[in-house]
């Protein structure tokens, strides 16, 4: 597959990487070498025995950028790239943890003395530099970021759920994909109890108040479709122009984009509304994008020792969607008014398996099925039917900006009823749909076998929670009114 982005640099770390990967199923990935063979593995003719809750799985760190809720505009440069250099270091620590298991395994302080403590000096130099940019503008720092600088190892066990606070999996199957085949990856997942079959899913039973639908019967009853293809240029990076404005590999994953075709992590607001779009109507720029869907059956993609890809743990055949449905819609409680220009908006929490639910909002589902949803699992699909990726963005705004601090603050999900908090205002609700033929997985001896899964930070683990979308309005003034008086009229446009 090729790919329209540029070549990326292939750092030491990511050679190390790259040379062990020759050691797994189709041999372009992140990893974890005998990640249990130390559970019986002779050492100095003495056997030594360690359980799975010894293990170090990987590890959790605070959410630095969710803290910071109030930086000066004129600092967030400086913090986008602090923060951005930071998920570089959990990154590499969690490399580091993937390399060292021999060791590990003969000493059980070295995950706490060589990669926690290191990480955490490494994070207060970094922590300190943030409050030096905020403070340096006029801006008040949080006078105790330096709490945020300790990490912790999550034990295997504590993998299936959540580690962090996401609480979801069962015990059982853990040890699928990790004491077997590897997919690719050693033990960075998906395991086998992250998938559950479609119809043993509950109907209506999806259990995220994040992400409902807004529309319904009353209020705003229309909605405009906006229809851009589904990658056919082939655009991909692993830049996140929202989080790491001026930050290569600031995703530390891969994304397909349509659209907008200047995303990347250097370009302005000029940039964007001047690119070309593939969108049918040309006065769409906006820019939709998310982590894309992999199988991970040894294929070698373009990204295979690349940051972002391969190099970590991202690995497998990229499947592009068969249909990406965009729409906008309304909102049950009354009208909606029209989203700036350039407002950013990411639904869903790309760490959400060690951040916790509050900002999570995954949907995996089948066609034929999608009464039934399921967040916190991937799905596999009978014959015949495809797997489908839902996300249903916040449409509530607070009036005045495009974009907050923690990339959060500014916007709101709807409240079940379709109110908006108060100060915020209903706009309209992104609605993105997407489907895929993907091969359905099977599961022998409490192992997955080629298994699917998105894209994420690789100590997140490809958990399902950490599924999620992004979006820059980029529709000139016209397209925007045209939108709101199709959803406030109760038409259906395109």
């Amino acid at each position: 597959m090729g790919r329209n982005t540029r070549k990326r640099r292939t750092p030491l770390a990511t050679k190390v990487i790259a040379g062990a990967a020759a050691l797994a199923i189709g041999g372009g990935g992140l990893v974890w070498a005998n990640f249990y063979a130390s559970a019986h593995e002779k050492n100095g003719g003495h056997n030594v025995t360690k359980s799975r809750q010894s293990q170090i799985a990987t590890i959790n760190c605070p959410d630095v950028g969710l803290e910071l809720s109030d930086v000066p505009e004129r600092a967030r440069e400086g913090v986008a790239k602090e923060l951005a250099l930071l998920d570089k270091q959990i990154t590499d620590a969690y490399t580091r943890l993937a390399d060292t298991r021999r060791a590990q395994a003969g000493d059980s302080n070295f995950v706490a003395n060589a990669i926690l403590g290191p990480l955490k000096s490494k994070r207060t130099a970094t922590l300190d530099r943030i409050s030096i940019n905020i403070k340096r503008v006029g801006g008040q720092a949080p006078d105790d970021l330096d709490r945020l600088a300790e990490c912790q190892g999550v034990p295997a066990d504590q993998t299936g759920n959540g580690g962090g606070g996401q609480d979801g999996g069962q015990d059982g199957g853990q040890d699928g994909g990790q004491d077997g085949g590897d997919n690719g990856n050693g033990a960075a997942g998906p395991f086998a109890e992250d998938f559950i079959n479609i119809k043993d899913v509950q109907p209506n039973s999806r259990d995220l108040q994040n992400g409902l639908a807004a529309n319904g019967d009353t209020g705003s009853t229309g909605s405009f479709t906006t229809r851009c293809g589904v990658n056919e240029n082939n655009l991909f990076n692993s830049d996140n122009i929202i989080v790491a404005p001026g930050v290569d590999n600031g995703a530390h994953h891969t994304h397909d984009y349509v659209g907008n075709q200047g995303n990347t992590a250097f370009a302005s607001d000029e940039d964007l509304a001047n690119a070309d779009t593939t969108c049918q109507n040309q006065n769409d720029k906006s820019t939709y994008y998310w982590p894309v869907l992999r199988l991970q059956d040894g294929t070698q993609e373009f990204d295979a020792n690349d940051l972002g890809g391969g190099a970590e743990g991202n690995v497998g055949k990229i499947l592009k969607a068969e249909q990406a449905e965009i729409k906008f819609v309304g909102n049950k409680a009354g009208d909606v008014v029209a989203m700036p220009k350039f407002i950013r908006i990411i639904t869903g929490d790309a760490k959400a398996f060690t951040n916790g639910l509050a900002n999570a909002n995954t949907s995996f589902s089948c066609t034929g099925f999608e009464d039934r949803q399921v967040t916190d699992k991937y799905v596999i699909c009978p014959e015949g039917s495809q797997v489908v990726r839902t996300s249903n963005f916040q449409s509530c705004w607070d009036g005045q900006n495009i974009d907050s601090a923690n990339h959060r603050d500014h916007v709101a999900f709807v409240r079940e009823d379709g109110s908006c908090p108060d100060g915020f205002q209903a706009i309209p609700q992104l609605q993105v749909r997407l489907v895929y033929d993907v091969p359905a997985p099977t599961i022998e001896n409490g192992q997955i076998k080629n298994p699917y899964a998105v894209d994420g930070f690789p100590e997140q683990l490809h958990k399902p929670i950490t599924d999620h979308n992004d979006f820059i309005n980029v529709m000139d003034d016209d397209l925007m009114n045209q939108v709101v008086q199709c959803i406030n009229s109760g038409r259906d446009c395109e």
